[in-house]
C-alpha cells in the first residue's frame, strides 16, 4: 500500500525527467503500479483511511511521483456537476488536442509532490482530446481510446499529463487569471 511516505516531493529529480512509454500489452508490473496508484486515490478519498494513515486526499496519482519514471497515471474523481464517476487507469497518454479555451480551479491546484501552503492557480484547456490506453483494473482488460474530456476531469488529466513531462502546477501558477472563468462546481465541495 502506497502511504505519503512513499510520494516523492518537490526537490526529487526524478519528478523532473520525462518518464518513457511503457511496452503494450502492459506488463504485470505495469498493471501493478496502476493498481496501486488507484488504490491510493481510493484510500485517500475515505476519511477513515486518511486519518488512519495520515494520507492527504488525491483524485489522480502518476507513476513518477512514486519513482517510477514511466508514462502511467491514476485517476479517480467526479465531474463538476459530481453525476459522472472518472476512473481511469492510463497508459501511454498523448493529448492530441486542447481547446484555446482556458479555465481553472477557483480554489487553486494541489499536488501530493508539493506542500499544501504552495497551491495556486493554473490556466489549462477547458477541453482536451487525448489517446491512451487504458487498464480496467476490475477486469484485467486493456483498450485503447480516444478520450473527450472537459472541465474538471480535463484539468486533472492535464495535471497529472504534465508530471509525465517532468512538470509540476508550480511551474505555472499564476498570481491572477484575468478573463479567465473559473470552473463551478455543483455539488457540494469539490471532491
Amino acid at each position: 500500500m502506497i502511504l505519503m511516505k512513499d510520494i516523492l516531493q518537490e526537490g526529487n529529480p526524478t519528478l523532473r525527467k520525462r518518464s518513457i512509454d511503457v511496452s503494450l500489452p502492459l506488463t504485470d508490473e505495469d498493471k501493478t503500479v496502476l493498481s496501486q496508484m488507484m488504490e491510493y486515490i481510493i484510500n485517500s478519498q475515505n476519511p477513515l483511511l486518511v486519518e488512519q494513515y495520515a494520507l492527504r486526499p488525491a483524485v489522480g496519482l502518476a507513476a513518477p511521483q512514486i519513482g517510477v519514471s514511466k508514462r502511467l497515471f491514476a485517476i479517480n474523481t467526479f465531474d463538476e456537476s459530481g453525476k459522472k464517476c472518472y476512473c481511469l487507469a492510463v497508459a501511454n497518454p498523448k493529448i492530441i488536442s486542447a481547446s484555446e479555451e482556458k479555465t481553472y480551479l477557483n480554489g487553486g491546484e494541489g499536488c501530493l509532490s508539493v506542500d499544501e501552503s504552495r497551491n495556486g492557480l493554473v490556466a489549462r484547456s477547458k477541453r482536451i482530446k487525448a489517446k491512451a490506453h487504458l487498464f480496467n483494473i476490475d477486469t484485467g482488460e486493456e483498450t485503447d481510446v480516444t478520450l473527450k474530456l472537459s472541465g474538471y476531469v480535463a484539468v486533472v488529466f492535464q495535471h497529472e499529463y504534465d508530471h509525465l513531462q517532468g512538470i509540476l502546477f508550480v511551474d505555472k501558477v499564476q498570481p491572477v487569471l484575468p478573463g479567465i472563468n473559473p470552473i463551478v462546481f455543483s455539488v457540494d465541495e469539490e471532491k
